[in-house]
């Protein structure tokens, strides 16, 4: 099993960045493949993007292609989000989470963090 932390919401300007990122921890946190998703208010959670474990393969959603970039640094056990660009349709808390399957992890991840917010204004 894994467990994940979230840090690094906030409140931004339309244009501006934040870097999100997830602490995992537990025995094999290195061999989950890893995403975030996200939610904004009155809506379904969504997929936002993926990493496979190795890093060597990565996912996003349409929405957010060309401005959000996954990444992931194995030795600290960390995935990061950064987020360019950013839109007040972005506004949302975003979740963390891990899966053993690159097809789960962008759809029904079993492991989720407990969430950020991340709130850009106009």
């Amino acid at each position: 099993q894994v467990q994940l932390v979230e840090s690094g919401g906030g409140l931004v300007q339309a244009g501006g960045s934040l870097r999100l990122s997830c602490a995992a921890s537990g025995r094999t946190a290195n061999s989950y493949h890893m995403g975030w998703f996200r939610q904004a208010p009155g809506k379904e959670r969504e997929f936002v993007a993926a990493i496979s474990w190795s890093g060597d393969s990565t996912y996003y959603a349409d929405s957010v292609k060309g401005r959000f970039t996954i990444s992931r640094v194995n030795a600290k056990n960390t995935v990061y989000l950064q987020m360019d660009s950013l839109k007040p349709e972005d506004t949302a808390v975003y979740y963390c989470n891990a899966e053993t399957s690159l097809i789960r992890v962008r759809m029904e991840p079993r492991y989720w963090g407990q969430g950020t917010q991340v709130t850009v204004s106009s």
